[in-house]
């Protein structure tokens, strides 16, 4: 790759740049470095940019992750960039100056700008965003919410979140809707078969669709669009667990067509932990009830979900600096980054013997989430010696017929870190 090629990276994007992102925050040493190494990059194309270590190492020192400990966990939470962390612990302070003040009257002021961003990131109205701690409140706003009677039918995969699932099961047992539960066998290429797992389970009962967009097990992305469409054609309504997909790949909540949406946005957008987004069609509003009682539970306002009472202001309003950090350095460079790392290492222990891959090495059905087995042994037992040996924290999965060691790199992650895993996958698997 050409010098000439890799001058001048930083462009503006929407309401962010990075001159904005900078000039934020005091400019130490590693900002410099990675304010020049956007600037060298320009020009370079995502998936040519996603093997460049020279930029990534930039990137790399956004981040404060112990050097004692390779995470290979960002699956669960992923850590927050130098400026999020600051930006929280900044207004954690200033609200301890007067609490009741410079929260309420001050930090709270920031939720309408922080709530448009969200929106335009999402591909949404800011009237239908909520701004909450995880994706399980927001999906279980919408599980408790929904108008749902005894003997209403609502389909969901066995693979789902357990969170998701318990929901569903008490408002069967409250209520007495209808639970139909598919298993699929994954990894899955095969549109058609996951589609028709889905229609098949369709009835003139069906109210609902609940969907993983990618199943935090294994990574399997699912095609969201083509079973909405398909229970769209039937009146059923769509809910879409997001919480690994949103600033994980490239797509709009539009692109989906669902009707609920809901992420954590402390995991691939690196906000503060503890901090979440729900998306509900504008026409939706109305007729969804909110988990905590608002004024009028009928209101057609977005914000009676965020009848929360006191919160984590400082939390809040630090979403809007991984916003920043996230479109400074784009998604479709951070998915390229993502998916290139997760296949780095599963090419390398594809054909050992033993090993077992459960997740597509397809783009289209992947990104930065793998999974990986060992004929003969238990997923804990290789948990186990990844971190003992190689200090090499996973986790590992034991849920319904998905049976592995979960691996998640994230944009801190290096090559290097990814051989130490190779090698350990590799001599676990001789023993």
């Amino acid at each position: 790759m050409s010098v000439q090629n890799r001058r001048r990276f930083l462009k503006k994007a929407g309401a962010f740049s990075a001159f904005a992102f900078f000039t934020s925050v005091s400019n130490p040493g590693w900002s410099r470095n990675l304010e020049k190494a956007l600037r060298d990059a320009e020009g370079i194309a995502p998936d040519e940019l996603a093997t460049e270590e020279d930029f990534w190492y930039y990137i790399q020192q956004s981040f404060t992750v112990s050097p004692g400990i390779i995470n290979l966990n960002n699956g669960g939470v992923s850590p927050a960039p130098r400026t999020v962390q600051d930006a929280m612990k900044r207004f954690y302070d200033l609200s301890n100056e007067a609490p009741s003040y410079f929260m309420w009257r001050i930090l709270d002021q920031g939720r309408e700008p922080l709530r448009r961003n969200l929106a335009k990131a999402a591909g949404c109205s800011a009237e239908e965003v909520a701004i909450n701690r995880n994706s399980s409140e927001g999906l279980e706003t919408v599980i408790f919410g929904l108008p749902l009677k005894s003997g209403d039918e609502v389909v969901a995969a066995k693979q789902d979140y357990p969170n998701m699932i318990n929901a569903y099961k008490q408002r069967q047992l409250r209520d007495g809707i209808k639970m139909v539960w598919i298993n699929l066998d994954l990894p899955s290429e095969d549109e058609k078969y996951l589609v028709r797992k889905y229609v098949e389970a369709f009835t003139p009962k069906t109210k609902v669709v609940h969907l993983t967009h990618i199943i935090n097990w294994n990574g399997q992305i699912l095609p969201v669009r083509k079973i909405a469409d398909e229970a769209h054609k039937r009146g059923i309504e769509v809910v879409v667990d997001g919480a690994h997909s949103f600033a994980h790949f490239d797509f709009k909540i539009s692109d989906l067509d669902c009707d609920y949406f809901a992420s954590s946005l402390h995991k691939w957008l690196f906000a503060p932990i503890g901090s979440g987004m729900m998306f509900v069609k504008k026409g939706k509003i109305k007729d969804l009830y909110p988990l905590f009682a608002a004024g009028d539970p009928k209101s057609e306002d977005i914000r009676k979900f965020e009848a929360l009472g006191t919160r984590p202001f400082f939390i809040e309003q630090a979403i809007g600096k991984a916003l920043e950090f996230h479109e400074m350095i784009g998604i479709e460079r951070k998915e390229k980054r993502l998916h290139y790392l997760k296949n780095y290492w599963m090419e390398k222990v594809k054909d050992v013997p033993k090993v077992k891959l459960n997740t597509s090495l397809d783009p289209k059905w992947g990104c930065a989430i793998g999974n990986v087995g060992i004929e003969g042994k238990k997923p804990g037992e290789l948990e186990s010696f990844l971190f003992d040996k190689y200090k090499i924290h996973t986790v590992a999965i034991e849920w319904e017929n998905i049976h592995g060691v979960r691996i998640t790199p994230n944009v801190y992650t290096t090559p290097g870190n990814l051989d130490l895993l190779v090698d350990g996958i590799r001599k676990f698997a001789q023993v």
